[in-house]
């Protein structure tokens, strides 16, 4: 692995397709083949994108773990190469422990594990807590690479 061990928001927007105020994390605090950890504070800042005039809610930190899992493709891409184009399939057995997250001190941090996967779809499990140890949201994804949708939902 030569790719770096943490990065700040601007080297984790260089690597996935979401820039600007909707690149979410802030932090990577750590990876390697299996898991990444990434941390942020944007749930606080009143232009999160994401916000709606009933604040930030819930459901959103499924977007928060889906970005931590474009970073670890990326991550995992060899060096010089293109990661797969990709985008969340499907959220399965997600339980949430809050209803808005603008109202959480402190950071998020973000983890996902990659349990399996191929060149076509990879199943990641993820965990956002709170700095407490608060487990805010957690679940399983499925991420699809490689297909007409996600080259298309990517070059736009």
């Amino acid at each position: 692995m030569t790719a770096p061990q943490t990065l700040d928001r601007a080297g984790i927007a260089a690597r996935i397709p979401h820039s600007g105020s909707m690149c979410l994390l802030e932090q990577l605090d750590g990876w390697d083949a299996e898991v990444i950890r990434c941390s942020t504070t944007t749930h606080r800042l009143a232009d999160n994108p994401l916000r709606t005039a009933g604040g930030l809610l819930a459901p959103n930190l499924i977007e928060y773990a889906a970005q931590a899992m474009a970073l670890h493709g990326g991550l995992l891409a060899a060096e010089g190469s293109t990661p797969s184009a990709g985008f969340l399939a499907s959220a399965r057995n997600v339980r949430l422990a809050v209803a808005r997250l603008d109202d959480i001190e402190g950071a998020l941090r973000v983890q996902a594990r990659r349990l399996s996967g191929d060149e076509r779809q990879i199943l990641y499990e993820f965990a956002v807590n709170a700095d407490d140890g608060r487990t805010l949201a957690e679940g399983r994804a499925v991420v699809v690479l490689n297909t007409p949708l996600a080259t298309e939902s990517t070059a736009s």
